[in-house]
């Protein structure tokens, strides 16, 4: 199984693109909508819901996480690794096989990385416009990635402002939305950019508004969109394959032939999302789809069998009910749960 989480609903896009390469797979998506959005929250806020949910996801069944969410990556990704990925160190061990019950003793994570390296190849005016959250484009790593991958071009960068917002709400069209992504876009468009890097999950929901409102600004210019999510689900495909751990009918890789505990060595490196990415085919079908809802701090306060489908507390406060259900039956399952409502998510699955 595999464990997705992001600050709300926006990673469901990362989700849609590893669909397509791990059909057969079991998924697990987490969204901490209600503390939705991380850009403006501290450093140190991000890490340790990332802890909560990462410690969630592994008792919930997670044989691998993707932190898609590029301001969690930014924030804490590097904590993770050390804290849950280093076999190498027996407290690390003991911690992930005591919170997977003995089915593994290290856990991998994919993260996010707005996608510079591909957008510098890409751009004819030599000048790149990056939209992102805040927390991304102040952390460490996207400065790296920039400096590195920035030699000959020129950068330029915004925040989307209210982007989340919008898809979140499921305000993705519209005079509104077009608006909102108006005033973020037109200074990227203004400085002559002609690339667009999409650095945040929730971006790609708005790419037909991103496109109509550039097309409405620069309509002599065509602007090309970079979402890194292709990049990342290969890049799941390929660490997979390294822990022995694709799912029975994906003939990407030797399936499930090593075990979790095995001593071969898993790359923990994020995405080069600058290569290019096969065109796959989403399998389609109907998914076995379970949600659950409520706020969550302490792992502990979520059913461990995930097999209900009546309401059930799974509050950390016994304050409140949250509601658990089940649809279809067989092939590969999707469980989305979330720390607050789930209408967005169920909203952004249903378009998927």
């Amino acid at each position: 199984m595999t464990g997705i989480f992001d600050s709300g609903a926006g990673g469901l896009s990362v989700f849609r693109e590893i669909r397509k390469v791990l059909p057969q797979e079991s998924y697990i998506y987490y969204a901490d909508n209600a503390n939705c959005p991380y850009g403006d929250k501290p450093v140190e806020f991000v890490i340790e819901r990332a802890r909560v949910i990462t410690e969630l996801l592994i008792r919930e069944g997670a044989q691998i996480i993707v932190v898609a969410c590029n301001t969690a990556t930014a924030a804490a990704i590097g904590t993770l690794r050390k804290e849950y990925s280093d076999r190498e160190s027996e407290a690390v061990r003991q911690r992930v096989t005591e919170l997977s019950g003995g089915r593994q003793d290290h856990i991998m994570f994919i993260g996010m990385e707005p996608a510079v390296k591909a957008a510098a190849r890409q751009t004819r005016s030599g000048i790149v416009g990056v939209l992102a959250t805040a927390g991304t484009l102040h952390g460490e790593k996207y400065i790296n990635t920039r400096d590195h991958f920035s030699a000959g071009i020129t950068v330029v960068e915004h925040v989307g402002e209210g982007f989340v917002e919008l898809v979140e709400n499921g305000e993705t069209a519209g005079l509104h939305a077009e608006a909102v992504v108006r005033a973020s876009l037109k200074p990227l468009l203004d400085a002559g950019a002609d690339t667009v890097v999409l650095g945040c999950t929730h971006y790609p929901f708005l790419t037909d508004t991103i496109r109509k409102v550039a097309s409405d600004i620069v309509p002599d210019r065509q602007i090309s969109i970079i979402d890194p999510a292709p990049a990342v689900a290969r890049h799941l495909l390929d660490v997979m394959t390294e822990e022995g751990i694709l799912p029975a009918g994906d003939d990407s890789g030797d399936g499930c032939g090593r075990s979790r505990n095995s001593d071969d060595s898993g790359d923990t490196k994020d995405s080069d999302n600058g290569d290019d990415v096969k065109d796959s085919v989403d399998s389609g079908g109907s998914d076995n789809i379970r949600i659950n809802s409520g706020q969550v701090s302490d792992p502990d306060a979520m059913p461990e069998d995930g097999s209900s489908s009546h309401n059930s507390q799974n509050s950390d406060d016994g304050s409140g009910n949250s509601n658990a259900k089940s649809t279809g039956d067989g092939g590969s399952g999707v469980r989305l749960m979330a720390s607050g409502s789930t209408d967005s998510l169920l909203r952004l699955y249903a378009s998927l």
